[in-house]
């Protein structure tokens, strides 16, 4: 297997909002009962209450008392109610002609063939670096055809996130190459540069089934959320809600290929690969974008 044991250079990044912000989701969502407040959220991170409140609008275009309603659960059934509707097709016309129009809009996507997914990345060479995101450091992973991971650290040295990632494509070639993934990293995360006319290259690198999952994550439009049984109905098999789960928490290429707006039938957000904490970051910030 041709994966590197440890990252070359030093290419933690720094300098981004989402420590402070990660912490806040996490008092707020600990606490959601209490609905705390912003004095008392920023007492018990030793910030001045307008210092939060700067830090927070800046990060997410919300206050934090906005972006704790956007995370509730009543929100997210709000959110899920389209679902009246018999396909998962359908309700994805909802939003589309809405501003807040999306980098999803903006994917052109291809699938490897069986053949190379069943190598297991053999014969692939794919270039990864680290780079700050709005979501703390983010792992990105390409190849000569697009984006082809992108996964999310709170490690210093994103290890982490680079054996998960790796071990999905054991026989692939690893190059620590952060000039090469830095562009990527600069489009997906800035929605100003989110051009339909230069649309974002992406490859699925994933089983027929997996495939099939993703790019039907790729039509959910932003400020939008479907169930996991919802997508199972759009893809013709009802009873493969469960599979399709599987395969959402498979997604490779998180946040561009949307996994985070996958719920429970209550609306609950369930589980995330990168966590819940990220999961909710997601949701908030893109509410704040819509």
């Amino acid at each position: 297997m041709n994966i590197a044991a440890t990252l070359q250079t030093d290419i933690t990044p720094e300098g981004d909002d989402y420590a402070t912000v990660r912490r806040v989701i996490e008092m707020i969502t600990e606490d959601y009962r209490a609905q705390p407040g912003l004095e008392d959220i920023a007492s018990r991170l030793g910030q001045s209450p307008t210092q939060l409140q700067k830090t927070f609008t800046r990060w997410a275009g919300l206050s934090p008392k906005a972006f704790l309603q956007a995370v509730t659960l009543d929100h997210a059934k709000r959110l899920l109610r389209q679902e009246e509707l018999p396909l998962l097709e359908t309700s994805f016309e909802v939003g589309l002609s809405g501003p807040g129009r999306l980098h999803d809009l903006f994917v052109t996507h291809e699938a490897m063939s069986p053949g190379e997914w069943k190598a297991r990345g053999a014969g692939l060479t794919i270039r990864y670096g680290l780079h700050p995101s709005p979501f703390g450091r983010a792992l990105v992973m390409i190849t000569d055809r697009g984006l082809a991971g992108l996964a999310f650290t709170d490690e210093p040295g994103g290890m982490d996130a680079f054996e998960d990632m790796s071990s999905r494509w054991p026989n692939a070639h690893y190059v620590e190459d952060s000039g090469a993934t830095a562009a990527y990293a600069a489009r997906v995360f800035d929605p100003k540069r989110w051009d339909p006319k230069e649309p974002l290259r992406v490859v699925l690198i994933g089983s027929d089934f997996q495939v099939r999952v993703w790019q039907a994550l790729l039509r959910i439009p932003m400020g939008c959320a479907v169930t996991y049984s919802s997508i199972a109905e759009g893809l013709g098999q009802p009873t493969a809600s469960r599979a399709v789960g599987a395969a959402v928490g498979r997604n490779p290429i998180s946040f561009v290929v949307p996994c985070h707006r996958a719920l429970g039938k209550s609306g609950a957000l369930t589980g995330y690969h990168w966590g819940l904490t990220r999961k909710r970051a997601m949701l908030g910030w893109e509410s704040g974008k819509a």
